[in-house]
């Protein structure tokens, strides 16, 4: 069982930056991936970015590359999603999630483990 808290949202204006924790807990397994991934209103949840919690291999979405860094603190059990250059559309509820699958994956049904999110609003 991974136990995950997210926190860093806010109310931003459209260029400036913003950076998510999460910190995790609980039983962590060699082939732990932890992702975040966000909802915004009336639409799907989809998949921002992914890192290899042991390797620290990382992978993004199309929308995010460039413009978020996602990195992770082994000491601190942290991950991190540093988020540059906002826009209107990074609006949304930002969740910390983690699987065992041992690759990278954009699916958000193969995350099992779940925060209970945080909001981003980008102003205009």
């Amino acid at each position: 069982q991974v136990q995950l808290v997210e926190s860093g949202g806010g109310l931003v204006q459209a260029g400036d930056s913003l950076r998510l924790s999460c910190a995790a807990s609980g039983r962590a397994s060699s082939n732990d991936y932890v992702g975040w991934l966000r909802q915004a209103p009336g639409k799907e949840r989809e998949f921002v970015a992914s890192v290899d919690w042991n390797g620290g291999s990382t992978y993004y979405a199309d929308s995010a590359k460039g413009r978020f860094t996602i990195s992770r603190d082994n000491s601190k059990s942290t991950v991190y999603l540093q988020m540059n250059s906002l826009k209107p559309e990074d609006t949304a509820v930002y969740y910390c999630a983690a699987h065992q699958l041992g690759t990278h994956s954009v699916r958000t049904n193969v995350y099992v483990f779940w925060g209970q999110g945080t909001q981003v609003t980008v102003s205009s």
